[in-house]
């Protein structure tokens, strides 16, 4: 392991080495993660770091956001290849807890932090207790590593919001900052889950992100969005994906979009093979 990286692992020295920065009064700067680190977590450390504050980042898999059939047991975990990718930028503390830190009495009874409505929608309800397992761990986080700023990416768009609201709703000192997805050379977003896809598969997945640029083509041409989603839908089953959603929101809360509504986004979540990927596409319309 490497050296450059301090690695702390307990709830206790987290707080001690925070609780030091503290006194001295510098800013902490966030970036929560499951690991499997890609340019996209990458692109988040190096906007912590441009901040000016002390950089914090997490390894931590949630046991509570996994569904009973999804892939908890075969996440990547690849902590030596992440503190290796971590070497190039200034990570004054890299916190990588046991589920027993995070969880002390158990994660099926813990306590727990639910986000009426925004939360029970979309991805909230393709996988049912996802953001109650999102918001409940980043806010156990939050409390552990008291940021200033925390970095999130865009192309989890609706955790983004979920986050932002329950830091809203729960009073939290924290800064939240989003930053724009990172792609691929041919479009697919970066995602830990890419790994499950054969060449195959591979090659098809850049599908997913034409089809939302069709979307949004179509809708600025004049097209209803409710005809561009649906075929959006039947492009997605062409090139062999199972589509969950295909929706078009008002950008700032996932409602459906009134028809004042400019700023707002594309969202889709499909399964290919064995990987579930999910994409979206901010887009303004033009005011007649």
């Amino acid at each position: 392991m490497s050296m450059s990286v301090p690695v702390v692992k307990t709830v206790r020295h987290a707080r001690e080495r925070v609780a030091a920065w503290k006194s001295e009064g510098e800013d902490i700067a966030f970036v929560p993660t499951m690991g499997n680190l890609h340019a996209g977590h990458l692109a988040l450390v190096r906007a912590a770091n441009a901040s000016g504050a002390r950089t914090v980042v997490s390894i931590f898999i949630n046991p509570m956001q996994f569904g009973e059939n999804e892939d908890f047991g075969t996440y990547p975990r690849t902590l030596a290849d992440d503190i290796a990718s971590l070497d190039d930028y200034r990570v004054d503390m890299l916190f990588t807890p046991g589920a027993a830190e995070i969880y002390p009495l158990g994660a099926s009874t813990s306590a727990f932090v639910d986000l009426p409505g925004l939360s029970q929608i979309l991805e909230g309800e393709s996988r049912p207790g996802f953001f109650r397992g999102v918001a409940t761990v980043v806010c156990k986080l939050f409390n552990i590593v008291q940021p200033d700023l925390a970095y999130f990416g865009e192309k989890d768009y609706q955790q983004l919001l979920v986050i932002q609201r329950m830091v809203a709703d729960l009073c939290m000192p924290v800064r939240v900052h989003s930053v724009a997805t990172v792609r691929e050379v041919d479009g697919l977003a970066m995602s830990s889950r890419n790994a499950y896809l054969d060449a195959a598969q591979r090659e098809r997945a850049a599908g997913l992100q034409r089809c939302l640029r069709h979307v949004v083509d179509a809708i600025r041409g004049g097209m209803n969005a409710e005809f561009a989603v649906v075929h959006a839908s039947q492009e997605l089953e062409q090139l062999g994906f199972i589509p969950d959603y295909v929706v078009v929101r008002r950008r700032q809360d996932l409602a459906v979009p009134g028809a004042d509504d400019v700023a707002l986004i594309v969202l889709a979540a499909a399964r290919l093979g064995p990987a579930r990927l999910i994409d979206n596409i901010p887009f303004d319309l033009e005011l007649v």
